[in-house]
Order: structure tokens, then sequence, then C-alpha cells
């Protein structure tokens, strides 16, 4: 099944609600490169998606949060890494977290925190404060594909427009190949 992309801001209803709303603050030449497509939920996980999609899992960026903790405090961020790739929590995370251990957020967490579905959380719309790490090859993609907000959607911009997003940061070496 091919992708039927429409421009996300004519299509607001396939986006989860921070995702909606972080595109109403974008700069409108950045939201007129972010496209999004309905998808089935029940295929949003990366490799089902990709299958059933036609979606080459080098175009498909996950986005994950961490729970990066120093004692009694505990530091958020989402890292977004291609599906091909496996972010680097153990010590790059740690470290740009200043943290002593990093860890995956439980589901729970990540979807109370983020007011996203699990499987469609994506680094638009994410709580003010957080540091959102990209690795640097999401950078080279021409049209990156992550979550929506929501299960039943993916959204697609090139990986430049994602790396240029307020608040992103780019990393090398966030991430190592799997």
């Amino acid at each position: 099944m091919p992708l039927d992309l429409l421009p996300a801001a004519d299509a607001p209803d396939l986006l989860g609600a921070p995702v909606r709303e972080a595109l109403t603050r974008l700069d409108s030449a950045l939201t007129a490169r972010v496209r999004v497509a309905a998808i089935d939920p029940g295929l949003a996980d990366t490799a089902a998606f990709c299958d059933a999609y036609g979606v080459e899992p080098a175009a498909s960026a996950n986005c994950i949060v961490v729970a990066g903790r120093r004692g009694d405090e505990v530091a958020y961020a989402a890292c977004v890494v291609l599906a091909t790739t496996r972010a680097d929590v153990n010590r790059t995370v740690r470290k740009l977290l200043g943290a002593r251990k990093a860890s995956f957020a439980p589901m729970d967490e990540a979807v109370a925190l983020t007011g996203m579905e699990y499987g469609g959380i994506t680094p638009l719309g994410l709580p003010e404060g957080w540091r959102i790490l990209v690795d640097s090859r999401v950078r080279d993609v021409p049209e990156a594909i992550v979550g929506a907000g929501v299960r039943a959607a993916k959204i697609a911009l090139p990986g430049a427009t994602l790396c240029a997003l307020p608040g992103i940061e780019v990393v090398e070496g966030l991430a190592a190949e799997t």
C-alpha cells in the first residue's frame, strides 16, 4: 500500500493534539514541508509499517523517550534515530543528559508525559524543556517518516527539515548501525 500523503496543515485530524499545536507555531516554510498520511494503527510499529507501506527502514525514523537519572532528578529527552540504527542510550545519551543512568522511559510514562500515543511519539510537540536529540544521519534522508502523535498516521518530511525544527540538537554518533 502506498502512503497517501497530504499537507499536514490540511489534515489536522490525522495529528495528535500536541503535534497540531506545534505545527501552528512553526514558520510557514517549515510547515509547508510537513505531510501526513493515515495508516492502519495495527501497522504503526516500524517493521510492520515498513513492510505494509513499502517504506525502506532507512527512511523510517523512530522517536524514543529516554529518562536520565542523577540522584532524585530525572531529565527526559527524545531521541530520533533511523530504523536501521539503535540509539546509544547508555553512553552518548547518558552523557548528553549529565545522568548517571539513562534508560528508555516506560511506555505509560512516555505516553502520559508527551500526550501522544505509544508508537506515534514524534519530535513535534514534545514538552517544553525536553532535549530533542537527532542522529546526524537523519539529516541526509530525503523523506523521513516519523510518528504523528497517534498510531493511525505518519508524518513525512525531509530529514534536513526535521533537523531544522526548533529545539532540535543534531548529534554525531547518537546511534549505531544495527
